[in-house]
């Protein structure tokens, strides 16, 4: 294993965790991730960010470090932009094989650095504007950078070579291997990434999406080379393409999203079931694309994605015990979780002797500033009309979407 050098004096050091692990205990990476940290080489040596202590990751990255060639006492500071720990859990360990290394890091970082890994001492606190001389014409400015997605998180911009290092922000999913710029990429590479960003987005970003944008106002005068993220590909052909295509998800929050449909459904005895094409239907009727997910069967990690860039939404779930069938309703509570805000929404779904199932539905979705068409529900099995009338909703539904995306 060997860093690659990104420009004079600074390398890029990455693991890939595999696809048989959950990100963050619960999201699914089915093509991996990537934890990128980053040497800064002046007249003294800077580590940015650091990697998860899991398998034999830490042994990964020794091998890269000693290929510069540095070990572990040859790092003068550790600038911490994110305490979350998988960037962060090796650090003990780390820290062992250099207890004179000196940290650069927020001041609520601080505050978890002490809880997470013990460490107080030589800790200097930083804030917006807030520079270290590395020497040899290295200089690092930091930017604090709450809620991207810790309320410690800070980027940090190294001046001469014009790269910003932005930890968790305009990261995505998809383990790094042969190729690791954005001008390196296929397009078919390129639209992979593009998509594994979305997912990653919507699983961890979108909750604090106001916060990007007052994010990259900070940044506007600066002379932005390269954006060398701590997951995914680091952009220095087109930093500013990963910028907006950020810029551009965390607009879907406030809305119109994309001119989309997402149904999601799920169904006990297949009864709701039967009306799932009449409602996929309906909404190609108005050209506007379609995407499907059952739950459970289908994760909420990637529901989350395709609900988040869509505008409109249709949801179909029987009535369970007078309420919602469970599965939907926790699907429903991450929507809440991650505000997934402003959509449009069609409910549809049948029952058996009571109904229910919307009440909980309008309680649970409440602060989603939803926008509902009437739902379309029936008892038992449903018939011919129920099946034209949720082909007339869905295409109802589509038709609102049209008309909101051409204002």
């Amino acid at each position: 294993m060997k860093a690659t050098k990104i420009t004079d004096g600074i390398y890029r050091l990455g693991v890939n965790l595999e696809d048989d692990l959950l990100f963050e205990g619960m999201w699914p990476m089915p093509h991996g991730i990537s934890i990128n940290s980053y040497v800064v080489q002046g007249e003294r040596t800077a580590l940015i960010d650091l990697i998860e202590d899991v398998r034999d990751k830490p042994l990964e990255f020794e091998q890269e470090l000693h290929s510069i060639p540095l070990q572990a006492k040859d790092i003068d500071c550790m600038i911490i932009n994110h305490m979350e720990p998988d960037h962060t859990s090796w650090l003990p360990a780390f820290y062992q094989e250099n207890p004179d290394l000196e940290f650069y890091i927020t001041k609520k970082g601080a505050a978890m650095l002490k809880a997470f890994c013990g460490i107080d001492k030589n800790v200097h606190i930083v804030k917006s504007g807030d520079t270290v001389d590395l020497g040899a014409g290295k200089i690092l400015t930091f930017y604090e950078a709450p809620n991207l997605h810790w309320p410690e998180t800070m980027f940090t911009f190294e001046q001469s070579s014009g790269i910003l290092f932005t930890c968790d922000a305009f990261g995505s999913y998809g383990a790094i291997t042969d190729v690791i710029f954005d001008d390196q990429l296929s397009s078919e590479q390129h639209d992979f990434f593009t998509q594994e960003a979305l997912r990653y987005f919507a699983n961890i970003i979108g909750g604090f999406s106001m916060f990007v944008e007052k994010a990259v106002t900070q940044l506007k005068d600066l002379d932005i080379k390269m954006i060398a993220p701590s997951h995914g590909i680091v952009w220095r052909e087109k930093p500013q393409e990963i910028i907006d295509t950020y810029l551009r998800f965390a607009g879907y929050m406030s809305g119109p999203a994309e001119p989309e449909v997402t149904i999601i459904w799920s169904s006990m005895y297949g009864n709701t079931e039967k009306v799932v094409n009449a409602m996929i239907q309906g909404v190609r009727s108005e050209g506007i694309p379609v995407h499907v997910h059952r739950v459970p069967n289908d994760h909420v990690g990637f529901i989350l994605a395709s609900a988040w860039k869509s505008a409109g939404l249709i949801v179909g779930m029987p009535t369970y015990e007078y309420r919602m069938f469970p599965p939907m309703a926790w699907t429903l509570d991450m929507f809440g979780r991650k505000k997934v805000w402003n959509k449009k929404v069609l409910r549809f779904g049948s029952f058996g002797w009571s109904g229910g199932a919307q009440r909980e539905m309008d309680t649970l979705t409440e602060k989603l500033k939803w926008d509902f068409l009437d739902p379309v529900e029936w008892q038992g099995a449903p018939d011919d009309e129920d099946l034209k009338r949720a082909e007339s909703q869905s295409r109802e539904l589509a038709r609102q979407i049209k008309e909101e995306g051409r204002g």
